[in-house]
């Protein structure tokens, strides 16, 4: 099985037991979230610590071993991203598997558990064409400032969702054009869906255009942008003038 493959298959078999175990009726919210994470986790590690022991391993749900910090091939995995949409039984929440080879995210797979599909670097697709009017994913509970900003000066229709994944992969199957995020983020909430994106022929960068770069000793990663290549430079001006950039 290739690492593409590999991604693909276990991001999906996540994502059903993570169905199962919210459709088995027996924990409330909160301790769905957990049972959730942890049921992921657990299948995600142990899977890949089987499949490729030589390789280093960055999970959300487990204790940092900066020993990954020594190995050029990093799994980067989020169990669950957007626990709270998860608990909620909405669409937008996702599993990232991802694989950054020297930092460089280059095997991606993000399932959409709720939408029943798993996007895969391997497997690019065309971006469908942009409408008239300008789209901009934003948090469906606390949207950045400079997002809304950037919207207003682009004109741009605001579209609230919940995930990470679910956002960037909004715009890698054509049902938004960008997501701008300044509210800080880690390695594991982008990786993947950076990988997938970038695999699509999107614009994928830091808010400062310089390169997104992973399996880092700190891995908060404070901001990001995915979009179609064609708004990158705009939305990277926008953003500089308002930090009062030169």
């Amino acid at each position: 099985m290739t690492d593409a493959e590999l991604a693909a298959h276990l991001a999906e078999v996540a994502g059903r037991l993570l169905i199962e175990v919210r459709e088995s009726g027996v924990l409330s919210l909160k301790a769905l979230g957990k049972a959730g994470d942890a049921t992921a986790n657990q299948f995600l590690c142990h899977a890949l610590r089987e499949q490729r022991p030589d390789d280093g391993l960055l999970s959300e749900e487990e204790k940092d071993n900066l020993d990954r910090l020594n190995s050029s091939r990093v799994w980067i995995v989020d169990p669950v991203d957007g626990t709270r949409e998860y608990g909620e039984a909405r669409a937008d929440w996702a599993v990232h598997v991802a694989l950054a080879v020297d930092g460089v995210p280059t095997i991606g797979a993000v399932a959409l558990p709720g939408l029943g599909t798993v996007l895969r670097s391997d497997r690019p697709a065309p971006v469908p064409p942009a409408p008239q009017q300008l789209r901009m994913v934003v948090s469906r509970t606390r949207p950045a400032a400079e997002a809304v900003n950037v919207a207003g000066r682009l004109g741009a229709e605001l579209i609230p969702m919940g995930s990470a994944g679910a956002k960037a992969m909004a715009v890698v199957r054509g049902e938004a054009d960008i997501y701008l995020h300044t509210g800080g983020q880690y390695e594991w909430d982008s990786c993947a869906p950076v990988a997938v994106a970038m695999a699509h022929g999107l614009h994928c960068s830091r808010v400062d255009g310089s390169p997104l770069v992973y399996n880092q000793a700190d891995t908060y990663m404070p901001d990001l942008l995915i979009c179609r290549t064609e708004h990158a430079n705009r939305v990277l001006d926008l953003v500089r003038e308002m930090n009062g950039a030169e």
